[in-house]
């Protein structure tokens, strides 16, 4: 376990701090946020519970979710329109400090690119530093799928995009920001920081 000053020393030596989304940059979970607006609330509350405790693997939760709410791109987008982010408190002020030291900031979430990119916007990340699932529909804007290409759809898929990152921008330092399973996976290889608005048994 690392001491106050060894983590005060990490925060200022980093290179790179990546943040998971939900329950740690927002105060919600928006896939149950979704759930709720489309009427599958408790169903999918419970889902995300097993997928962030590692109860199932991430890929099956979020396709059992989505297969529940398949949710149309017209809904999304109304989505999106009435659910603005909900920013945990000095969240962006944090967020803010590092890009003013030259931290390079990421977001890594098992979310949706799509309701992702407004709190991108919000917190002066460009949308090449998210990385998050995305949503598949038909031209009719039927809901298909979602992008198996993607590695946060998938258990081990934060590990995967730290290390694309390291390789990427040969950095020493990487900080990995989060709440659940999937963030754990990054340890021991990457620091890992446990910052949850819910507490949750890991």
């Amino acid at each position: 376990m690392s001491t106050e000053e060894e983590t005060r020393q990490l925060w200022r030596s980093c290179d790179v701090v990546c943040f998971d989304v939900d329950s740690t940059v927002c105060t919600d979970e928006a896939i149950d946020e979704f759930a709720k607006f489309l009427g599958h609330g408790e169903k999918v509350a419970e889902l995300t519970k097993n997928a962030m405790t590692g109860i199932v693997s991430y890929r099956v939760a979020l396709q059992q979710r989505l297969n529940l709410m398949r949710p149309t791109r017209d809904q999304l987008q109304e989505f999106i329109q009435v659910h603005p982010p909900s920013l945990t408190p000095g969240i962006k002020e944090l967020i803010s400090l590092l890009q003013s030291k030259k931290v390079a900031v990421y977001l890594v979430s098992g979310g949706f690119k799509e309701i992702l990119q407004p709190l991108a916007h919000m917190l002066n990340v460009p949308n090449e530093n998210v990385f998050a699932n995305k949503l598949l529909f038909d031209e009719q804007g039927v809901y298909v799928g979602f992008d198996e290409s993607e590695p946060t759809s998938e258990s081990g898929g934060k590990p995967r995009v730290i290390e694309q990152l390291r390789e990427r921008l040969s950095c020493a330092t990487i900080v990995m920001v989060g709440d659940g399973a999937t963030d754990l996976e990054t340890f021991p290889n990457h620091a890992v920081s446990i910052m949850s608005t819910i507490i949750r048994a890991i």
